[in-house]
């Protein structure tokens, strides 16, 4: 049954839906991804500013980073490239540049509609835009649909990515080190465990180091093999745009396995129109919607074109058989990167996965309790219930096979995909008219701002949008400009 529910989803539906939606978002926007594309570098000045007791956007995009750079950036391309072959990593490029338009509007959208709870934190996402976006549109069925989506974000990522994630970096540690993958779990365990009983607050300072260390570390060995394998690396690039229009005979799969693979793949790396990020842009402190909304694009870049793009460049500059479609994700790349570097790649790639998929796994607990708190409204019981199940489904997940893992996340995401898209494109004018407001300013040289009246129309909760005291005197500067 789930075979046959991700057939459909992903060979008809999401490929004539996702590129497409993608495409149209960045040419109504006169391509958001690229004409923002230098300033997205300067999330890093703010690194180590935080204003007040909200996340920064830069924790918000490490924290963003951290659900996308996961066991999707091993495992995940490593099983494209197998089952759809070299070309299957063009067609995650290109989901991963129309994505970071989608992913402009999505985490835009999350902020526009955000909600202060008593506590003082943020809350936002899919679930909230559609209640509060689409209730003049789709009136009773808006909040139907809104818990349509935040019982499927729990399902995918209360459940089954935790279990995935824990399945890969289980299987690759238990095969680098010889450790028991139940010690394993256990272990992975008791650390998020130790984070997650923290709160968001913890959550964000922790992937805040985590994240930029593990990204860089893999991404310099990359760097390395790249220079010592200089001469070899335009073949492999023909070799992946010849393979993704089915014009390399010699590779297996043709451009319909590619195709697939691809997208599929590159959603489940990137995340972006999933609606996933979008419940982590929404409890970063900003000044206007839009600048949320370029981090988060970038998060996407990052993922995907560099990410992504590094395990690709370890396999096909190897020399190994990458055709083989029961060999694990894990061990290919492992294999792959020991033709480089030796017999120590093992032990790396346990390594970098054991870092991802801990960063992950805070994000997926995050995007668990987001959906809860749509329901309970932050209920101490509810949470405390939740996060000892997260680390019950770390546990089991160290014993679960990984063709059953990836089957049901592949559903729950094609799942999540279809309602969120149709959220966006109803809502679409409105994140037009976000863009716009935000382009509109810094072309009259002001930082923009977001002011609640210029959008009394939308359902916005206006308390969430008091500004900090330095910040404060933007709002007057735009209101006198």
């Amino acid at each position: 049954m789930i075979a046959s529910l991700n057939a459909l989803l992903w060979g008809k539906v999401l490929i004539f839906v996702l590129i497409p939606v993608g495409l149209w978002f960045t040419l109504r926007s006169r391509f958001v991804q690229i004409r923002h594309f230098p300033e997205m570098f300067g999330i890093f000045r703010e690194a180590f500013k935080h204003k007040g007791d909200h996340p920064s956007s830069f924790q918000a995009l490490a924290l963003s980073v951290a659900g996308r750079v996961g066991a999707g950036n091993i495992a995940g391309v490593a099983v494209a490239i197998t089952l759809g072959g070299p070309g299957a990593v063009f067609w995650m490029w290109l989901v991963g540049l129309v994505g970071m338009a989608t992913s402009f509007f999505e985490c835009s959208l999350a902020q526009l509609f955000k909600r202060q709870e008593p506590s003082g934190d943020f809350r936002g996402g899919p679930a909230f835009y559609i209640q509060h976006g689409l209730k003049k549109r789709l009136g009773p069925l808006a909040p139907i649909l809104a818990g349509v989506y935040s019982i499927l974000l729990l399902i995918a990522f209360g459940f089954a990515f935790n279990v995935l994630q824990s399945y890969a970096v289980s299987t690759s540690v238990s095969g680098a080190f010889g450790i028991d993958p139940r010690i394993v779990g256990v272990v992975l365990a008791v650390f998020v465990g130790l984070v997650i009983f923290g709160g968001v607050k913890r959550i964000t300072r922790v992937v805040e180091i985590v994240v930029p260390v593990m990204a860089l570390s893999y991404i310099s060995l990359v760097l390395f093999i790249l220079a010592t394998r200089i001469t070899d690396v335009p073949g492999a690039l023909g070799l992946i745009v010849e393979s993704a229009f089915g014009l390399n005979e010699a590779v297996a799969g043709g451009i319909g396995a590619a195709l697939t693979q691809g997208i599929r793949r590159g959603l489940f790396s990137n995340e972006a129109g999933l609606g996933s990020a979008p419940n982590v842009a929404a409890v970063a402190y900003v000044t206007h919607p839009g600048q949320q909304g370029i981090v988060q694009a970038f998060s996407v870049f990052i993922d995907t074109m560099i990410i992504c793009t590094c395990t690709a460049s370890i396999i096909l500059l190897s020399g190994v058989d990458f055709s083989d479609p029961d060999v694990d994700g894990v061990i290919l790349t492992q294999t792959a990167l020991a033709a480089h570097v030796g017999g120590w790649a093992d032990e790396f790639v346990a390594t970098a996965l054991l870092l991802f998929v801990f960063s992950s796994i805070m994000y997926n607990y995050f995007l668990g309790e987001n959906a809860l708190d749509f329901f309970s409204h932050e209920s101490k019981i509810v949470f405390t219930a939740f996060r000892i199940l997260t680390l019950g489904f770390v546990l089991v997940g160290a014993n679960l096979d990984l063709s059953a893992a990836f089957g049901f996340a592949d559903a729950a995401m094609g799942l999540l995909a279809l309602v969120n898209l149709l959220a966006l494109v109803l809502l679409f004018p409105i994140g037009l008219r976000v863009m716009r407001d935000f382009d509109g300013q810094r072309k009259r040289g002001l930082k923009p701002v977001f002011d609640p009246q210029d959008y009394a129309d939308l359902d916005i909760d206006e308390a969430a949008w008091t500004l900090e005291p330095d910040d404060a005197p933007l709002l007057a500067k735009k209101r006198g400009a």
